[in-house]
């Protein structure tokens, strides 16, 4: 076993870990069941991807971010770590060869979504690794009382019987305590027991402001913040409204929503990163994954529906320990939206039936099969065929996805990828009888190591300039190569992508379990309930009502949210009235200078005894006298 300050400052050059994540890999290193509640930012990657590498074996991460966990393999294979990730979108040989070399091929991290693990092909894989331990991401995730439950996490403690052996670590940024005992009894835990980080952000300022002129307000805060900022919104039109709102009034400013093809997402993305642009307008697809230290303002221009979700995007402002703002602003009338929006959450059965006969309709699955199936998913096209509502397909496909028929995912990058199927003696005997494809065979193998062993990714926008010929002929060659079975090449893609994680049912049998659909309601409700408060309380300081709701019952207050704010102000004009009263019972017996007054009242701070001063001089009340004795100007 390594050890574990080595591979901390090998790796990701640091000389020491932060609060609680040694703590989290030595009981992993021990063997020991543990959930980690880290706030958003403090660093959870490390927590597993440390004790992997000092282990012998492989870890198995298990998380719903399809992004985060490319985002994850690509961060590890830069610093010499073998990872890989199964994701839809990849073909069915590269999910046997990633698993083979998983079993044979000394990869240190597989990165699996919770429904693949259902598959036989994962179990049986699975076991044939030498597994150390799993991580599970976004833990809150298995809980019906979370914010995101999804039923296939339900599974994974099933997974641990291929390896009873193996500790489980969960993870996640977002629990209370009702979810932090449903995530142990869920996954099993033998010897658990729960690491957690105080949530208390003392460098960042709650403010939460009720306005009609949102804009105006978001304008004032970009004005005065000297630095980059995250703006928050529902939908993916007013991204764009807002950064052309901001950027007409002298902000440089982009927008974000997945939506976008994923090179406009990149570069924009990148203008933010580099201080380019100095806010980012987004939904809530911006931020998972992406480590700007330097925000200094984070705002929501639309009530979250829940204060887990408020929490994980706020905390993005000021992860660099400096001063930052959470700024939310609100009206009246979002609480009722926000109460809509619950209700077309949860659409009638029969609606969710007909979306999902749609479904299977439109990309011809018969009834019975299709498990495992995964299409490019156009919504538009579903909409427009069937004359269905967008947001009612959009909520009927996540009760879908909640029941475990299908997933469901924005538009992913995946970029080209090549395996060469033969051998070295083979492909060089084809190259000798077709010297027309040894250039480009040569090139490749020269640009892109390891297309022997599994699937590399590669960039035809670079291969075709050294070919003097565009990137389509340089994807004519790859298809033909691959029909003569030389090798495997998948193009890449940008598309949705929506997995049938069931067989097809029969729609008129679709089984949608209604206790299932009212818990989730009403959690769903408690939540919204939950930021309903939140916002109208004037009286409880915020951030200690958000750890709260956490279960940190004793914080204190913060002294910097709008409510502890308005609550000094108050406390400091009863001080001066106070002072203004002494001031004048004193020098009603006796004149005083200046700096009589510092000895008169020694215990009072010089500012403020300057102020009151000043305002009873400016107000006429006081004066000095011909020895700069201040005296009551009446006795003048």
């Amino acid at each position: 076993m390594q050890d574990i300050h080595h591979i901390l400052k090998t790796y990701w050059g640091y000389d020491q870990f932060r609060p609680l994540q040694e703590d989290i890999v030595r009981r992993i290193l021990e063997g020991k069941d543990t959930l980690a509640l880290l706030p958003t930012g403090g660093g959870k990657s490390i927590c597993f991807q440390v004790p992997a590498l000092a282990m012998d074996g492989i870890c198995i991460v298990v998380s719903p971010l399809i992004a985060l966990m490319q985002d994850q393999v690509q961060n590890l294979v830069r610093r010499g770590v073998k990872a890989v990730a199964i994701t839809g979108g990849m073909s069915k040989k590269e999910i046997d060869v990633a698993f083979d070399n998983c079993v044979y091929g000394h990869i240190k991290f597989l990165y699996l979504s919770p429904e693949r693990l259902q598959t036989e092909l994962a179990r049986v894989r699975i076991a044939r690794m030498k597994v150390n331990f799993f991580a599970v991401d976004e833990a809150h995730c298995i809980s019906q009382w979370g914010f995101d439950f999804r039923p296939p996490y339900l599974l994974i403690a099933e997974i641990r019987d291929l390896h009873p052996n193996a500790p489980v670590l969960a993870l996640t940024a977002t629990a209370t305590p009702q979810v932090a005992q449903d995530i142990m009894q869920r996954l099993a835990f033998k010897n658990g027991q729960v690491i957690q980080s105080s949530f208390r952000r003392d460098n960042l300022a709650y403010v939460v402001r009720e306005t009609d002129d949102k804009l105006g307000q978001l304008l004032k805060v970009a004005k005065a913040v000297n630095g980059s900022g995250v703006v928050y919104v529902r939908n993916r039109r007013k991204t764009g409204e807002i950064a052309l709102f901001l950027h007409q009034q002298g902000i440089p400013s982009t927008f974000y929503h997945a939506g976008l093809p994923a090179a406009e997402r990149a570069s924009r993305q990148q203008l933010w990163l580099d201080n380019a642009a100095q806010v980012m307008v987004a939904t809530n697809a911006f931020g998972m994954g992406i480590d700007k230290p330097d925000v200094r303002f984070v705002a929501h221009m639309d009530l979250p529906d829940s204060p887990e979700a408020y929490f994980q995007e706020a905390g993005r402002g000021g992860r660099d320990g400096k001063d930052a703002g959470a700024i939310l602003f609100w009206h009246k009338r979002d609480l009722d939206e926000l109460q809509k929006q619950l209700e077309q959450s949860f659409p009638p059965i029969d609606e969710i039936r007909k979306v999902y006969q749609a479904i299977g309709n439109l990309y011809q699955i018969p009834v019975s099969s299709g498990f495992g199936q995964t299409v490019v998913f156009d919504m538009k096209h579903l909409c427009d065929t069937y004359k269905l509502d967008p947001i009612l397909v959009f909520n009927s496909m996540k009760t879908l996805e909640r029941e475990g028929y299908i997933t469901f995912t924005d538009a992913i990058y995946q970029p080209s990828r090549v395996m060469i199927t033969v051998s070295k003696e083979e492909l060089y005997r084809y190259e000798v009888a077709h010297p027309e494809h040894e250039k480009f065979i040569k090139l490749i193998l020269r640009m892109y190591g390891g297309m022997f062993e599994g699937f590399v990714r590669i960039k035809e926008s670079e291969i075709a300039p050294r070919l003097n010929t565009n990137e389509l002929k340089v994807a004519a060659i790859f298809n033909d190569l691959m029909k003569k079975d030389l090798l495997h090449y998948q193009p890449q893609t940008d598309r949705p992508l929506l997995t049938f994680t069931a067989p097809r049912a029969d729609a008129k049998s679709l089984y949608i379990a209604p206790e299932n659909l009212a818990l989730l309601r009403k959690t769903a409700q408690s939540r919204i309930d939950a930021m309903s408060l939140f916002v109208q309380d004037t009286s409880t300081c915020r951030q200690k009502k958000l750890l709260a709701y956490f279960g940190e019952q004793d914080a204190p207050v913060c002294g910097k949210c709008d409510v502890c704010k308005k609550q000094t102000e108050s406390e400091r004009k009863q001080i001066r009235v106070q002072l203004r009263d002494d001031i004048l019972n004193t020098i009603a017996q006796q004149p005083l200078t200046l700096n009589d007054f510092k000895i008169h009242f020694p215990s009072v701070e010089e500012k403020e005894l300057s102020f009151v001063l000043r305002q009873l001089l400016d107000q006429g009340i006081i004066k000095f006298n011909q020895q700069r004795q201040l005296i009551l100007a009446k006795n003048g």
